[in-house]
């Protein structure tokens, strides 16, 4: 078991390497992958499941405790990246089902890695994980809602299906895992170490059936869907900072809400793509959940060095 947590562990430290590992196989070896694509809603529940499994009072606690910062993640959140993706798709022609994936992962919650990445930045982790969760819980009405919004002008969006399924994949077994460790705490604790490599192995297969179910449109239009991405992602993590520093937020809070807005739930966006779309319009989100995984290193790496006198020490906070 030790080695099984220790394995876990490395690959949650390495996850960006395997996401992109597993992105070039899927490339080079679609007729392997292609057969994962009908698992990938399974895949994505058993992850949410996992995330269930670690959720604890504490997370909601930093609602009631902050609820002004919470609120300003979350509206950033499900602004900027929308508005953000509307903007990109009018001004950089792109195939209809391209500019629909983009919209729709743009219309995603917070990611979970998010998180891991505001931690690595040393910026206000409690502040992430709260903004993540909530993002989560509204997702169900507001990312079917923002998608019929602003995608349907490009393909057919059924909203109410699309709300069905995200109570299946992502509220359901959140409920279920948080259930779980409320009924079994022992055997929750104990598997909690090797949650990590579940979660892994769920997104890079995920991105590897993305990828190789869509290899000849990857080849013909891969590069401006990665420019799309990498825009996207970069404008969300600067707009998403200078949001927070324009609302009295100090630096410890900005780097939470820059990384909480630039980061998506890019899985959730490649399962609904599939499902309603096509798999074209789940590249965007298979390359979205590669290149974020990147950039967040990246940007975790320069805020880690960057302090201010309004920072704050996580360790400081007093809970009033």
């Amino acid at each position: 078991m030790k080695a099984l947590a220790s394995f876990s562990a490395f690959a949650g430290r390495t996850f960006a390497l395997w996401v992109i590992l597993f992105a070039v196989l899927g490339f080079f070896l679609p007729d392997i992958f292609k057969h994962v694509v009908p698992y990938i809603v399974t895949l994505l529940g058993i992850i949410m499941f996992g995330m269930g499994l670690t959720i604890s009072t504490d997370d909601f606690r930093e609602l009631a405790r902050r609820p002004h910062e919470v609120a300003i993640g979350v509206v950033a959140h499900f602004v900027i990246m929308p508005a953000l993706a509307v903007l990109l798709t009018r001004i950089i022609p792109m195939p209809p089902e391209v500019a629909a994936g983009v919209i729709l992962v743009g219309c995603c919650p917070g990611g979970t890695s998010s998180n891991v990445m505001t931690y690595l930045a040393k910026g206000d982790v409690a502040l992430s994980v709260a903004c993540t969760s909530v993002t989560t819980l509204a997702a169900p009405i507001v990312t079917p809602f923002l998608v019929w919004m602003f995608a349907s002008q490009y393909l057919p969006v059924n909203a109410f299906a699309m709300f069905m399924s995200i109570l299946q994949v992502i509220i359901l077994p959140l409920a279920l895992g948080f259930a779980a460790q409320k009924l079994l705490p022992r055997l929750v604790q104990a598997t909690i170490p090797v949650l990590p490599l579940v979660s892994v192995i769920g997104i890079v297969l995920i991105v590897a059936a993305v990828v190789g179910a869509s290899k000849g449109a990857i080849a013909q239009s891969g590069l401006l869907i990665f420019a799309v991405v990498v825009l996207h992602n970069g404008l969300g993590y600067l707009l998403g900072f200078f949001a927070a520093k324009a609302l009295g937020l100090n630096l410890y809070k900005r780097k939470a809400l820059a990384i909480e807005v630039g980061m998506q739930n890019s899985g959730l966006g490649a399962a609904l793509a599939t499902a309603y779309f096509s798999p074209l319009a789940a590249v965007p989100s298979a390359i979205f959940s590669v290149w974020h995984n990147i950039s967040g290193a990246l940007i975790a790496n320069y805020f880690s060095s960057r302090t201010d006198d309004d920072a704050v020490d996580e360790k400081a906070i007093k809970v009033s």
